[in-house]
């Protein structure tokens, strides 16, 4: 009985791996879909063989006949390595590096495109400066474009003389390229960082794309929200000097973020919704990071920005128009601005 169960839950995990391995060979091989299905079709029968010894008691075949598929496999994966150097789509042509020198922060590859259309556009990546003692708050965007769970978030950092400073963490998409989900497990996109200037990382979405952005701003204290900016600033230089696989569930906008929340204080805990961003609302209310003044659904209702985020360009009233009906939290409370 122990045998037979043993067994079983071999068989099921060399299943659950067999699955893998065979989306990872159709996904990532560069051949045409034959060869692919073909090299797929082998490492399936081979897989096979292994469950037939298994079952016949032959545990050393069985070892053996797994050992050389999942050796040439996983050393093949090996070779799949991150890079800088393709043929980006213009919107990820660069991606941030920033430096802090004293009170000084200069941010290099700010994106500031003034978007028309999709793929109609006015390309413009500039290089920033801002005073670290002149940074008021933070903000959170999640922009909806799949139901109420999946969203993506984008985080803004306010400074008193200054326009806003966004960073968003997206996969870098090459000429052509789409996004799929499925793809994203399995080394399919780099990571990327874009700073940007909230007319073009926010109002593309919001108007162009026509996605449901909704602005929170997050009560934290201003030593917390500088913390997170200087945050910012490593991970980005990291990824510049060393590029990174986007991962679907492990390494995407709000997993990094988490991994900076963590770094800043090790007691925050991992929660279901971390990975689920769009309920991140009721993540941050529990845990006293939005306002608690209104309900809940009035809280969404007024983070919407739809409406107040159309108008032409260049828009310079863009930042504070958005933020018109947004409930303050107490520690950036206009009074206090």
């Amino acid at each position: 009985m122990m045998q037979t169960a043993l067994r079983v839950v071999a068989s099921l995990g060399l299943l659950a791996a067999t699955l893998w391995a065979i989306m990872a060979l159709w996904l990532r091989l560069p051949f045409p879909a034959p060869a692919r299905a073909l090299v797929a079709a082998a490492f399936v029968i081979a897989m096979l063989i292994v469950a037939r010894w298994l079952w016949l008691g032959r545990n050393r075949q069985a070892l053996l006949s797994f050992g050389l598929p999942w050796a040439a496999l996983l050393g093949w994966w090996a070779t799949l390595l991150p890079s800088h150097a393709r043929d980006w789509q213009a919107d990820m042509a660069h991606i941030a590096t920033a430096r802090i020198t004293g009170d000084r922060l200069v941010v290099n590859n700010v994106r500031n495109f003034r978007w028309r259309s999709e793929t109609d556009f006015d390309a413009r990546w500039e290089t920033r400066e801002y005073r670290l003692s002149q940074l008021r708050s933070a903000d959170l965007f999640l922009s909806y474009w799949a139901g109420e769970s999946i969203a993506h978030a984008i985080v803004s950092f306010d400074f008193a003389n200054s326009a806003p400073l966004a960073f968003s963490i997206e996969i870098r998409k090459e000429k052509g390229e789409a996004y799929s989900a499925l793809k994203g497990f399995f080394k399919s996109y780099e990571l990327a960082i874009i700073a940007a200037d909230e007319r073009d990382i926010v109002k593309v979405r919001s108007t162009i794309r026509g996605e449901d952005v909704r602005l929170y701003r997050l009560d934290m204290q201003r030593a917390t929200a500088l913390g997170l900016l200087r945050e910012y600033v490593a991970v980005s230089n990291r990824l510049a000097a060393r590029p990174r696989w986007y991962n679907t569930l492990a390494v995407n906008c709000t997993t990094v973020i988490f991994g900076m929340a963590r770094r800043l204080d090790p007691t925050t805990m991992l929660d279901w919704r971390i990975l689920l961003p769009g309920k991140l609302p009721t993540y941050l209310r529990e845990r006293a990071f939005v306002s608690r003044a209104v309900p809940i659904s009035e809280l969404v209702a007024r983070s919407r920005i739809g409406a107040r985020a159309a108008a032409p360009y260049p828009d310079p009233g863009f930042s504070p128009r958005i933020r018109q009906g947004v409930p303050y939290p107490l520690s950036v409370a206009p009074a206090a601005r």
